[in-house]
């Protein structure tokens, strides 16, 4: 087991920039926009879906974003985690 004191500072910050890269791969590769993909799991406005695809001002996606957005998108959810 690891010790929690080696976890690497940008660990956590690089995975939310890995994940929100691979959301907007999967999304521009099915014709979504960012506006329709944000309207289709609940949101008003395109902002959720563009900060969090590239982590604009620590914007990132959370569970409950990327369960919905699976879904709309029909992928496996572990698509998102690809290189994490």
């Amino acid at each position: 087991m690891k010790n929690i004191e080696s976890f690497p500072e940008d660990f956590t910050k690089n995975a939310y920039k890995k994940i929100g890269k691979n959301v907007a791969k999967i999304r521009k590769a099915k014709g979504i926009s960012q506006l329709k993909l944000a309207l289709s799991i609940g949101h008003s406005s395109v902002s959720i879906i563009s900060c969090a695809e590239i982590c604009h001002n620590n914007a990132h996606f959370n569970i409950e974003h990327l369960i919905k957005i699976a879904y709309v998108l029909e992928v496996d959810i572990a698509e998102f985690f690809q290189g994490v």
